[in-house]
């Protein structure tokens, strides 16, 4: 687990999100999630900064989309230089969801 991710993680498991149950490492079909959230039907995606696979993150984007998953993918400064910023738009997302179940 990479620093930004056992951050994230960290948060994730905190207060602020303990009405949505996030899981680490969560395999959905060929893929494994870095964090999912199933019963609010997110994923969130933590990327390194050197990162040159969009093509491979566009086919799982889609194929995670396909079964109904939102998918949030960040890149590991985000996590670590803007923390605050990264779990707003994670909170804002999981109620948005909710919201329009």
């Amino acid at each position: 687990m990479t620093d930004a991710e056992r951050r994230l993680w960290l948060h994730l498991r905190n207060r602020s999100f303990s009405d949505w149950k996030f899981r680490r490492q969560h395999p959905v079909g060929p893929y494994i999630a870095d964090f999912a959230c199933l019963c609010a039907g997110v994923v969130v995606e933590v990327d390194g900064g050197q990162h040159v696979e969009s093509a491979q993150d566009d086919v799982r984007t889609r194929y995670l989309h396909g079964r109904g998953l939102l998918v949030l993918r960040f890149w590991n400064d985000d996590v670590l230089l803007r923390t605050e910023l990264v779990l707003a738009t994670i909170h804002a997302t999981l109620e948005e969801r909710m919201r329009h179940g």
